[in-house]
C-alpha cells in the first residue's frame, strides 16, 4: 500500500455530472432535415397555433367572465371551472410535450379541498397556484405560438420550396406563360429565376436554408419545452419536497438495516462468545475448590477468551464510526482502510480543510464499502484511493484493474451505495467495462465542519 498527500492527479476530476450527457446523439447536419425528432419538433409548432388560440379564448372567457361575477355568488364557481379547466388543458399539454418533444415534466400536485363538499373543492382550486399558473401558461402561450408558427412554417416552406426548385420550375413556362419565379417586375424591368445558373443559386440556398431550419425549430421548442415544465410541471418546492420524503425514507432504511446489521453481529459474534464464557468461568468456579489446576486453566482460557471478544468488540465499535476518522481526518481514516485491503492500495487525499464529521462518515463508509468490493470481487491486483475537494462537492474516487462488469442496476451493494448518496444530494457514477476495470466516482455535497 502507498499513501501520497499532496495535489490530486487530474485523472479523476470528471464528476457524475460531466457523464450524464453520455449515449446521447444527436442527429447529424446532413440528416437534421430528415430526422424524427426535427418532424415531431415541426408537427408541435404546428399545432401550437389552433390549440392556444382555444386555450387563449377559453382562459379570457373564463377569467373575464368569473371576474365579473364575483360581486355575486355566481362568480366563484365560473372562476373554479375556468381554473379548472385550463388544469384540464394542462394534462393535454403536458402529454403533447412529452410525445412530441420528450420533456420530462410531472404532473403537479393535485387538488385536495381542505373542507368536505363542492365549495370547499372551489375554494381549494381557486387557492391552488398550480391552477394560477396553468391559467397564466394560457396567455402567455398564444403569443409565443403565433410566432414561432408565422415563423417556422414559411420559413421550413419556402427552404424546400427553394431545394426542389429545379423539379418544378418547368410549371411556370407551362401553365402560367413565365419563364420562371419574378423577383421583380415594373413597366420597365423584370426578373425572373428562369436561367440554369439562378436555377442552381436557388437550389442552393433553399439547401442551406433546409439545413439550417431544424437547429430553428429545436431552438422554437425549446422555449415550449420551458414554458410546460416550468408552468404545467411540478414547482421546484414540490420536487424537492418529494425528494426530501424519497431522501428520508432512504435514510430511515439505511438507519434501520445498520442496526440489524449491528445486531447480528452482537448476537452472532460477541453475545454468543461471552455466553460461553460465562458457561467456562461457572465450571471454573465448580471446580476451584476440587481441582485448582483444572480451574486455572479454564481461567486462563477465558482470559484469553475476553481478550478475543474485546478485540471483536472493538472491530464493531469501528465499524460504527472509527476513532481515527475523528482524531484524525479522512486522509488517516481511508490510509487505514487500504491497509486492511487484501489488494495494494495507492491512497491520495488532497484536502485542505476538514468537511464536517457527517460528510467524513459517508465518505468513509462509501470507501470501506468499495473497497470490500475490490478485495471480494474484482479481481484486481492493484487499487486507487483518491479524494478532494470540487467547489462545494467531496470527491472521491475508487479504481482498480480488475475484471469490471460492474452493474450497479443489479442490485448489488453498489445499488445500495447509490441509494444512500442520493438520500444526501450525492451522486455516484460506475464506470465498468468488462476486462478493463472499475472506477466508481461519488460526489458528496460539501459542508464545512
Amino acid at each position: 500500500m502507498a499513501t501520497e498527500y499532496g495535489q490530486a492527479d487530474g485523472a479523476g476530476e470528471s464528476s457524475a455530472l460531466s457523464r450524464a450527457g453520455r449515449g446521447q446523439r444527436p442527429p447529424t447536419f446532413l440528416g437534421g432535415p430528415f430526422a424524427v425528432r426535427t418532424w415531431r419538433a415541426f408537427g408541435y409548432i404546428w399545432l401550437n397555433l389552433p390549440i392556444a388560440t382555444v386555450t387563449f379564448v377559453y382562459a379570457v372567457t373564463t377569467l373575464a367572465l368569473g371576474a365579473g361575477l364575483l360581486v355575486t355568488f355566481i362568480g366563484v364557481p365560473v372562476l373554479a371551472l375556468g381554473l379548472a379547466g385550463c388544469r384540464g388543458i394542462g394534462v393535454l399539454e403536458r402529454a403533447r410535450a412529452r410525445a412530441l418533444l420528450g420533456a420530462r415534466v410531472g404532473e403537479p400536485r393535485p387538488v385536495r379541498g381542505r373542507k368536505p363538499g363542492v365549495l370547499g373543492w372551489m375554494t381549494s382550486v381557486i387557492k391552488s397556484g398550480e391552477s394560477w399558473r396553468h391559467l397564466l401558461y394560457a396567455f402567455l402561450h398564444f403569443p409565443w405560438a403565433v410566432f414561432t408558427f408565422c415563423l417556422a412554417v414559411p420559413v421550413w416552406a419556402y427552404g424546400w420550396a427553394m431545394l426542389t426548385y429545379p423539379l418544378w420550375q418547368w410549371v411556370f413556362p407551362r401553365y402560367a406563360d413565365v419563364p420562371g419565379i419574378q423577383l421583380y417586375g415594373d413597366e420597365h424591368r423584370e426578373i425572373y429565376l428562369d436561367s440554369p445558373p439562378e436555377i442552381a443559386l436557388a437550389a442552393g440556398i433553399g439547401l442551406v436554408v433546409t439545413l439550417l431550419v431544424p437547429y430553428l425549430i429545436r431552438g422554437l421548442t425549446t422555449v415550449d419545452r420551458l414554458l410546460v415544465t416550468g408552468l404545467l410541471g411540478p414547482s421546484r418546492l414540490e420536487n424537492r419536497v418529494v425528494e426530501l420524503e424519497s431522501d428520508r425514507g432512504v435514510v430511515v432504511d439505511t438507519a434501520a438495516e445498520d442496526l440489524r446489521r449491528i445486531e447480528r453481529e452482537l448476537r452472532g459474534g460477541a453475545q454468543a462468545r461471552l455466553e460461553g464464557l460465562e458457561s467456562e468461568l461457572g465450571l471454573a468456579k465448580a471446580k476451584l475448590t476440587e481441582d485448582p489446576e483444572a480451574a486455572a486453566r479454564l481461567v486462563a482460557a477465558a482470559h484469553g477468551e475476553v481478550k478475543s471478544v474485546l478485540q471483536e468488540l472493538r472491530g464493531l465499535a469501528r465499524g460504527i464510526h472509527p476513532a481515527i476518522l475523528t482524531d484524525r481526518g479522512l486522509g488517516p481514516a481511508l490510509s487505514a482502510l487500504a491497509a486492511r485491503c487484501p489488494v495494494p492500495v495507492r491512497v491520495q487525499v488532497d484536502l485542505a480543510d476538514r468537511p464536517a464529521p457527517a460528510v467524513e462518515g459517508i465518505a468513509y463508509f462509501a470507501v470501506s464499502e468499495l473497497l470490500q468490493n475490490v478485495g471480494s470481487h474484482s479481481g484486481a491486483r492493484s487499487a486507487r484511493v483518491d479524494a478532494w475537494r470540487s467547489g462545494h462537492h467531496l470527491m472521491l474516487q475508487v479504481a482498480d484493474d480488475g475484471t469490471g462488469g460492474a452493474d450497479p442496476g443489479a442490485g448489488t451493494g453498489l445499488a445500495s451505495l447509490a441509494r444512500r448518496m442520493e438520500a444526501v444530494d450525492g451522486v455516484l457514477v460506475v464506470d465498468s467495462p468488462p476486462g478493463t476495470g472499475t472506477t466508481v466516482t461519488a460526489e458528496i455535497p460539501w459542508r464545512d465542519s
